[in-house]
């Protein structure tokens, strides 16, 4: 079938948001065009207001197999992510839902209200084997709409009372209201963050994050983490070729300056969906330059939009990508990062008595 645009949300709805379009996702049999009959009012056009969904999962923990990820297990207490990033990995999971990875992803946010509930039963289980728990790592567990929802904080509560370790991911300065539930836990060896950096320039943060925490509220997030004696790294995530790569040593040098003890980075990643938004997107903010950043991205994936083998989706091959790797290292080397990372402990996990039960004689 021909994928026609579906371009059934105004474009003047979308001020403010990553995405520009709202194309069907691949499963969809059917695609929607908006038609101007000329009957259409220029003036006084709403903008496009985000819905909370109620999510249906019946399991909280989500178990990772690929061998090019550090962790095992992970928690999303969202589905869809009102930051707007528009070269968000995770995109194409709405077309799952029959939504659009376009704008649907970033207005119709899918929440998990009894994650807590969900997340004291599994860890309760009797056969359960405490790993790290990685959030972050596909929807931002401190969206905007987290500010409210609380989803997130009731999970970590969970965790502190199992004193089981988590590894968080975040775009936002949001984090820093729980600090009084990390820090604990960061004291015992359960907690560590890593704030995602991508650009220390506001105007070009706002055009590919609208949503997220500004660059600079996200290092001084990092400062006061350290403060309160909470592990913090940077994530300079995505590197895009003649876009951002340019700030890769300022970026981990203001980090370094907050305090950030680790970093890592990943290329920019443009599967399924999320190359034509990209595109899109380029092609609208960065009009002269998006055929050059394009190019180098073809370089570093073989010739393609997107290289799909295990860790080479994460770092890219060829000369270009392997320039990349080489200021990195030298960068980390130089600033003092990664050179005393502690792993998170296990031993400290307990699953605290329920009501009714026996307490242990020993």
């Amino acid at each position: 079938m021909t994928t026609v645009l579906d371009i059934s949300i105004d474009s003047r709805r979308l001020r403010g948001r990553g995405a520009l379009s709202n194309d069907s996702g691949r499963f969809e049999p059917h695609s929607r065009v908006l038609i101007d009959d000329g009957w259409s009012n220029d003036e006084g056009v709403p903008s496009l207001k985000t819905q909370v969904l109620k999510d249906s999962s019946r399991t909280i923990i989500a178990r990772n197999k690929s061998p090019d990820i550090s962790f095992d297990q992970s928690i999303n207490p969202y589905k869809g992510c009102e930051h707007g990033c528009i070269y968000c990995f995770a995109r194409p999971t709405h077309a799952w839902l029959g939504l659009s990875p376009g704008a649907d992803f970033e207005s119709r946010i899918f929440a998990k209200p009894n994650a807590a509930e969900l997340l004291e039963r599994e860890l309760s289980a009797p056969g359960y084997v405490p790993k790290v728990v990685a959030m972050g790592t596909n929807t931002d567990p401190y969206q905007p709409i987290e500010r409210d929802m609380r989803i997130t904080r009731s999970i970590l509560e969970v965790l502190l009372k199992f004193r089981h370790p988590v590894g968080i991911v975040t775009k936002s300065a949001l984090i820093l209201r729980d600090l009084d539930i990390l820090a604990p836990m960061a004291e015992m060896g359960l907690a560590k963050v890593a704030l995602s950096v991508t650009t220390l320039d506001r105007t070009l943060a706002r055009a590919m994050e609208p949503r997220a925490s500004t660059p600079q509220r996200r290092i001084d997030a990092i400062r006061s983490l350290r403060q309160a004696g909470v592990p913090a790294g940077v994530m300079f995530a995505p590197v895009i070729p003649a876009l951002n790569d340019e700030e890769m040593e300022r970026v981990l040098g203001a980090a370094a300056e907050a305090g950030a003890q680790s970093a890592g980075y990943v290329l920019l990643r443009l599967p399924l969906e999320i190359k034509d938004l990209f595109r899109e997107w380029l092609d609208a903010n960065e009009p002269g330059r998006a055929g050059h950043v394009m190019s180098l991205i073809r370089q570093m994936r073989g010739g393609k939009d997107y290289d799909s083998q295990w860790h080479a989706r994460m770092k890219g091959s060829g000369v270009y990508a392997e320039m990349i790797a080489q200021r990195f290292h030298l960068a980390v080397k130089r600033l003092g990062l990664n050179r005393e990372l502690v792993p998170l402990v296990l031993n400290r996990f307990k699953k605290p008595p329920r009501l009714g039960e026996q307490l242990d004689l020993l």
